[in-house]
């Protein structure tokens, strides 16, 4: 589904305005089996890991950041994606004045909490459904041209596998050194 995502549009209507990315940068977390998935070390997320797809599932990274999963799974079959860039696409002057950086600034959304402050995301999005609401994962203008494969960023736990996907070439991935 990490895939799949690529090219999709996260819209977002929170806090009054509409602001929406392509997403171009995703990462897969599987299920228990994964350790660096939150289904194998955080217990208070199996409720929505276990749920339905199309869930927003919201942590705080570091305790301190906000961070957008998509549920991937069957009800009973846990796994989810982690959204780690978007090329902005409308709104970019509302994302830049949350983020206090100039609109055409690439640094605006290439970064899991990059995006989702750019966005207006916190943990009260946690649980909402992405398929129709104020915050909604929709199918992009085209298809996400070269995709590229990694691993997996800023992790310790299960580094070594290749569940980082991510549009080759596009200058709003998070992490360059990686493409």
């Amino acid at each position: 589904m990490a895939r799949d995502l690529l090219g999709c549009l996260l819209v977002s209507r929170l806090g009054g305005a509409l602001t929406a990315g392509r997403i171009v940068e995703a990462e897969a977390y599987l299920g228990p089996e994964d350790a660096a998935s939150h289904a194998a070390f955080r217990p208070s997320s199996h409720g929505l890991f276990y749920g339905r797809g199309g869930v927003a599932y919201v942590f705080l990274a570091y305790g301190m950041h906000a961070c957008l999963n998509a549920i991937a799974g069957s009800p009973g079959t846990p796994g989810c994606v982690l959204v780690r860039a978007l090329e902005p696409v409308d709104g970019a002057a509302v994302m830049a004045r949350r983020r206090g950086l100039p609109p055409v600034a690439v640094g605006l959304t290439n970064g899991p909490a990059k995006l989702t402050e750019a966005l207006g995301i916190t943990l009260r999005q946690n649980g909402a459904d992405l398929t129709r609401g104020r915050l909604t994962i929709e199918r992009g203008p085209g298809g996400a041209g070269g995709i590229a494969t990694g691993r997996r960023v800023g992790i310790t736990r299960a580094a070594d596998l290749a569940l980082r996907f991510w549009i080759r070439g596009n200058r709003y991935v998070s992490r360059a050194a990686s493409r």
